[in-house]
């Protein structure tokens, strides 16, 4: 879990499609308000998930923390692709 590494949404490119908030295991997204993607829980992101981002189709959500181009994470969970 990390307090330097979360998600941001450009809601000017957001269509509301839903795939993060249906993707995120980790209760980053509060899940009342999807498809919507509202960011509730920042400290349950896994630092360099990009699990939700490269499923984004309007590359609309961008990372607090991100200096490199970091794809998946460690947390073994399917979010990243991965499997437990």
């Amino acid at each position: 879990m990390s307090k330097n590494w979360y998600p941001v949404i450009d809601y000017t490119e957001c269509t509301e499609c839903g795939s993060c908030t249906d993707k995120c295991e980790h209760g980053v997204y509060d899940k009342l308000k999807a498809p919507t993607p509202f960011v509730v829980y920042p400290e349950g992101c896994i630092e360099g998930c990009k699990g939700c981002g490269d499923l984004c189709p309007n590359d609309a959500i961008l990372y607090v923390g991100d200096v490199q181009n970091n794809k998946g994470c460690d947390c073994g969970g399917d979010c990243c692709g991965q499997s437990k």
